[in-house]
């Protein structure tokens, strides 16, 4: 059975041949590869973007989608997960989608299911569709030719599962990547690092912006969003008229994370990411669906 937990489940291989099916799906078409076939969301975390980009991608290849009502499943009432896997598979999905606020339940729910799990963000661990789709995103721009290229990620690491996903997938396929963020916000890992943004922005042809990680702060980790963003939000004032596009995965923070002048320039790819978000989304969950058909 094979799952898509983490991107280290996808050989580079495996990658450009959905980068081959997502460039198709960017047309918008509906098909009816998955007709008959059943995607069972579910989502213990809020979420509009992936959620809606999942289940539009589903509906897109003509599977029907069932969206399980988190608030009022048995699982709020106190179901354990295995019997929540066992209910989930009685109903014969052709894949599950999930979101957990807490690391590894995804990974932990496919032991138990006769069908693909997706992993739509688990706590501070994976985020595999979101990364895979800036990969997507970057090599559509660069137009396949992103060894060596320099990206900054900037904000809040430590806490989220989209820089953990990007810093292990983008680095395999030859981008350098540098940390920038304020030291509470710098993850232990072995990367080039820099605490002061125009310092980073110097080096960078690809900025990745992050949303501060608010609900996964057990205490407050700055003075307040205004004074993170005197210090790290993304404004014209400091990319100038830079080479550079800025990608960022959403909900932003606008002024906070990315000014709204940036957010409208032409080097932002933020709206670009959600549309190939649907198709990345797409060509996973066929190639899925249809290997474990």
């Amino acid at each position: 059975m094979r799952h898509l937990i983490t991107t280290k489940d996808l050989s580079n291989a495996e990658i450009l041949g959905l980068f081959k099916d997502t460039e198709e799906f960017l047309d918008e078409r509906p098909r009816s590869l998955l007709k008959g076939k059943t995607v069972t969301t579910i989502f213990f975390e809020n979420s509009t973007r992936t959620l809606s980009s999942f289940e539009t991608a589903a509906q897109r290849l003509d599977a029907k989608v069932l969206r399980l009502d988190v608030s009022r499943s048995s699982s709020s009432k106190g179901e354990t997960l295995y019997d929540t896997a066992a209910n989930l598979d009685a109903m014969g999905p052709s894949a599950i989608v999930m979101r957990h606020s807490k690391s590894g339940v995804p990974f932990k729910l496919a032991r138990y299911v006769n069908c693909p799990v997706l992993n739509g963000g688990d706590g501070k661990h994976a985020h595999p569709t979101q990364a895979l789709l800036d990969l997507f995103t970057i090599r559509k721009h660069f137009k396949g030719d992103i060894e060596g290229k320099t990206l900054i990620i900037v904000g809040d690491i430590k806490n989220s599962r989209v820089a953990a996903s990007n810093i292990k997938l983008l680095t395999r396929f030859g981008i350098r990547v540098i940390l920038v963020a304020p030291p509470h916000f710098m993850p232990t890992v072995n990367l080039p690092k820099c605490y002061n943004l125009d310092e980073g922005i110097e080096q960078a042809e690809i900025i990745m912006s992050l949303r501060t990680q608010t609900e996964r702060h057990e205490t407050q980790m700055y003075g307040s969003l205004k004074d993170y963003a005197s210090d790290f939000c993304i404004t014209k004032e400091r990319i100038k008229d830079k080479k550079v596009i800025i990608l960022h995965p959403g909900p932003v923070h606008r002024n906070i994370d990315i000014s709204d002048e940036v957010l409208a320039d032409e080097r932002s790819l933020v709206l670009k990411q959600v549309k190939n978000g649907v198709a990345i989304r797409m060509a996973a969950l066929k190639k899925l669906i249809l290997e474990n058909d």
